[in-house]
């Protein structure tokens, strides 16, 4: 813990001139800098609390041993021989508390996402999965208080998707749904299945970080944009103009089609959301190799072509092959309520983290 406390000292520091900083007027009337300040704070708050508890556990335990040293009454012995034994378990419990504020955090935890759910191997009832996947998502959504709105989407006839594309917003949003990158697989008797034979079909879920101008520049030289007509429903307006908008990343060759919106200039502003998150998410996984070192006790590889989970219908059962955690609870799960898979992950997570940096 020692390395630990050293950083712990200078945070404390930093937040109090933080504080300082943000009472100045100058401060408060330059609204840039404010907010700047005011996050950098609000990341700092949780461990700052949490090491000032620290510090009064330390200054309370050598109260005790003081007084164990030096008094000569039974009574008073007693007493602090217990508030010792809670202070040391305080200390203790501190320690582990801190050490999980303090291990390295993700950038992209407090963005909002961009998430794209296929239906993968299974025809039809994959496509039906791919909306059950996404039902589940909005709702474990509403239940964090977040907001949903689906950006793209192309159903099938059978009333599922054969690609949706979600966008979430809210607070720490990618934090808790990173961990759904990848090939989620379905054991059920599909609803075209006469024989009553269960099948196994997948879907698969991509979680991106929404990124916006600052955080992610593109040259507007490496963008080719084609407008076209929509052929989507939408009546005359949709066969007189050419709202539709394909842009093209030349570098990487990725392709965003929008049609969705009213007009060319929502189908721009949407489909260059998207084009800015897919971008980045392609170059990540081309440094894959240099981060795979750093990655290699997280969570899975973030690749979609990883199975991650098994949603079985019959068994009312759900597994997450990453942590062996299985749960018979697969009607609750799918109404969105995933918290305990999350939590745990989150955990996992953590856990190897610590255990990688030998604290």
């Amino acid at each position: 813990m020692d390395k630990i406390f050293e950083q712990l000292d200078g945070l404390l520091d930093r937040y109090e001139e933080l504080q300082e900083l943000m009472s100045d007027p100058e401060v408060i009337s330059d609204t840039k800098r404010y907010l700047a300040l005011s996050k950098e704070e609000g990341g700092m708050r949780d461990v700052v609390a949490a090491y000032k508890k620290y510090k009064q556990a330390l200054s309370d335990i050598k109260e005790s041993e003081e007084v164990l040293r030096e008094s000569k009454d039974d009574d008073m012995e007693a007493l602090a021989k217990e508030d010792l034994e809670d202070l040391q378990k305080q200390k203790a419990d501190l320690e582990d508390q801190i050490k999980v504020l303090m291990l390295p955090k993700d950038p992209n935890d407090d963005k909002n996402i961009i998430m794209e759910i296929r239906g993968a191997a299974g025809g039809d009832e994959a496509s039906l999965f791919a909306g059950d996947l996404l039902n589940m998502y909005m709702h474990y959504a509403e239940r964090q208080g977040w907001k949903t709105e689906i950006i793209d989407a192309t159903p099938t006839e059978v009333g599922g998707y054969k690609e949706v594309v979600v966008m979430i917003t809210g607070d720490n949003v990618y934090s808790k749904l990173k961990y759904e990158n990848g090939a989620h697989r379905v054991q059920r008797v599909p609803v075209t299945e006469s024989a009553g034979r269960v099948h196994t079909s997948t879907a698969t879920v991509g979680v991106m970080p929404e990124y916006d101008e600052v955080d992610l520049k593109i040259d507007p030289k490496d963008i080719r944009t084609d407008v076209y007509r929509s052929s989507g429903a939408g009546g005359q307006h949709v066969n007189k103009t050419s709202s539709a908008v394909r842009m093209t990343h030349i570098p990487s060759g990725i392709v965003v089609s929008m049609q969705d919106e009213r007009s060319q200039q929502e189908n721009r502003a949407r489909a260059m959301q998207i084009l800015r998150s897919r971008v980045y998410d392609y170059y990540e996984t081309q440094n894959q190799e240099k981060y795979d070192q750093n990655r290699k006790n997280a969570i899975g590889t973030g690749d979609r072509s990883e199975r991650i989970r098994t949603y079985n219908y019959p068994q009312n059962r759900v597994t997450d092959h990453r942590i062996g955690l299985t749960l018979n609870k697969l009607d609750r799960i799918i109404n969105g309520e995933l918290d305990e898979i999350i939590d745990a992950l989150i955990v996992h997570d953590q856990a190897q983290k610590m255990e990688s940096l030998n604290v």
